[in-house]
């Protein structure tokens, strides 16, 4: 039996399916008593210190967590899980962490994009029996701001670089705990996971150890999902966001089934668009929950989900939040969730006021579940102007000249799907977006969608030089060529494409074939 430590907050469902995928049984940590009786525990953290100590201690988990650790019963902390070990942190300065290890938690302070997202290579310090079958240069999938600086060296089990040498995990007897997700990591994730859980595995030397860990550029493959004309929920994929052809719905495949494909094909991501509309409340959609739940049974690499993600008040008068809607995504299996529309009206709302409410489904869902979980996804489409002094907004001279030879243009950007332009360009809302909590920039382009021309280089780099969190680019994918520019041509951490990798034009695979030794991936 395994007993699995889940405090109330963040996406566990897909620890529990990767130990389940291993054979085991898991058991939720219920009382104090059971995390004293439990002889296996895994601490999956998700979300924000102060957040996740506030919890425990309500729970009255503390006390119990530490008589299991000096027990040196078998423990294994993910993320926050790690981090909580320590006496403290700085995302909360004010609250203490269990102090089982000296040390505190720091945040980045690098010239690269903050949170430090995505599959990264770890440097390993001494033996541990989980390394069992790992050959050393396997990349492992990351998601936070912030590290551990332990006081005693001796606890170091791996390091990572990422502008500079973090601890990504450490090991003190048979206390094991990781900065990056193995749950999340695939194939070599769940092979580390497995030998922890196997209680007689022996310690081995360690694998080879590279001398730098790089961080990889990340492929994700998106699925715009909707219900069609017959009711069925199916994966779509518009044409500059028209997502009928002839009249009907296009009809791609099933979402479960292209998602399960895009993994095995070796896809870094899975991000989810749920384009249906909604008439009542996103929580009644069953069958996006559904998909979630189900996806992340058999796909072992980050989920994220958008769609709907905002306050709503339903047909009896009860009002949800976007944080309740947020947490109910996680639950089903979502490490990331999306939001779009919403976030357009967050920000012209910050800008008429001049101030943060707090209160925005940017910052409530942040503050709880850590800003690595909330992605704002932008989708701009050019207006091109004369001269920058034309409109109040941030202008770029172009190389590709408006429809009667204009120079300049600015990104504007849409709501409902593109079906309304607003008076906001890309670049704030960007910008606005990291100050309010954002983690990441899902960047979009109308003008590229379903083109095959290539995503829109200028497009990517003026936003990604406005802000210090990774970029997402998407829209124009039609080759692995264009792969290779984008992450060539920009500081774009990530490349999303939906309808070639559907329609099988380009797979995923032959992408990462295309970029190999070329650009730093997972293979």
């Amino acid at each position: 039996m395994v007993y699995l430590l889940d405090y109330g907050a963040g996406n566990v469902r897909s620890v529990v399916n990767a130990i389940k995928s291993l054979g085991e049984e898991v058991k939720f940590v219920t009382s104090p008593g059971d995390i004293l009786g439990a002889n296996r525990l895994v601490f999956p953290g998700v979300g924000n210190f102060g957040q996740i100590m506030h919890n425990l201690d309500q729970r009255g988990y503390i006390e119990p967590l530490l008589t299991y650790l000096e027990s040196n019963r078998p423990f294994f902390g993910i993320c926050l899980g790690l981090q909580v070990l320590f006496e403290g942190s700085q995302e909360a300065p004010e609250i203490k962490g269990l102090g089982f290890l000296k040390g505190r938690v720091k945040r980045f302070r690098v010239d690269l994009s903050v949170p430090h997202i995505g599959w990264n290579g770890i440097r390993t310090h001494q033996p541990s029996k989980i390394f069992n079958g790992l050959q050393g240069d396997e990349k492992f999938y990351f998601v936070h701001s912030y590290y551990v600086s332990p006081e005693d060296s001796n606890v170091i089990l791996t390091t990572t670089d990422y502008g500079c040498e973090f601890v990504s995990a450490i090991q003190k007897g048979n206390i094991i705990a990781t900065q990056f997700h193995p749950e999340k990591s695939g194939r070599q994730g769940l092979l580390l996971l497995k030998n922890f859980l196997d209680l007689s595995a022996i310690s081995v030397k360690p694998p080879r150890t590279v001398q730098t860990t790089r961080l990889a550029k990340r492929i994700i493959a998106c699925l715009d999902v909707r219900t069609n004309d017959q009711g069925d929920l199916v994966v779509t994929k518009g044409d500059q966001y028209d997502v009928r052809e002839k009249g009907e719905v296009r009809n791609l495949g099933k979402p479960v089934d292209l998602a399960k494909r895009y993994y095995l094909e070796g896809a870094d991501e899975i991000t989810f668009l749920n384009i249906t509309g909604f008439r009542d409340f996103p929580l009644e959609d069953m069958p996006m929950l559904e998909v979630l739940r189900r996806t992340s049974e058999n796909v072992f690499v980050p989920l994220t989900i958008g769609g709907g993600i905002r306050d709503y008040i339903d047909k009896n008068g009860r009002r949800y939040t976007a944080l309740e809607v947020a947490s109910e995504y996680f639950r089903s299996g979502a490490d990331k969730v999306s939001i779009g529309s919403d976030a357009v009206l967050i920000v012209e709302e910050y800008l008429r006021t001049g101030k943060a409410t707090g209160k925005s489904a940017i910052e409530e869902i942040s503050r709880v579940y850590g800003n690595q979980a909330v992605v704002i996804s932008i989708d701009p489409k050019r207006v091109y102007v004369n001269s920058p002094d034309q409109v109040p907004h941030p202008v770029i001279e172009t190389s590709i000249p408006g429809p009667n030879g204009e120079r300049f243009c600015w990104y504007q950007c849409t709501i409902k799907g593109g079906r309304e332009a607003r008076d906001l360009d890309a670049i704030t809302l960007a910008q606005i977006g990291e100050r309010l909590g954002a983690g990441e920039i899902l960047l979009n382009c109308i003008d590229r969608d379903g083109t095959n021309l290539g995503f829109d280089i200028e497009l990517i780099n003026a936003v990604k030089e406005a802000i210090s969190i990774p970029v997402i680019a998407s829209s124009g994918a039609g080759r692995v060529e264009h792969f290779y520019e984008v992450f060539t041509k920009t500081q774009a951490e990530s490349a999303l494409a939906a309808g070639i990798f559907h329609r099988r034009e380009v797979s995923i695979s032959a992408v990462k074939q295309y970029l190999t030794g070329k650009v730093e991936i997972r293979p």
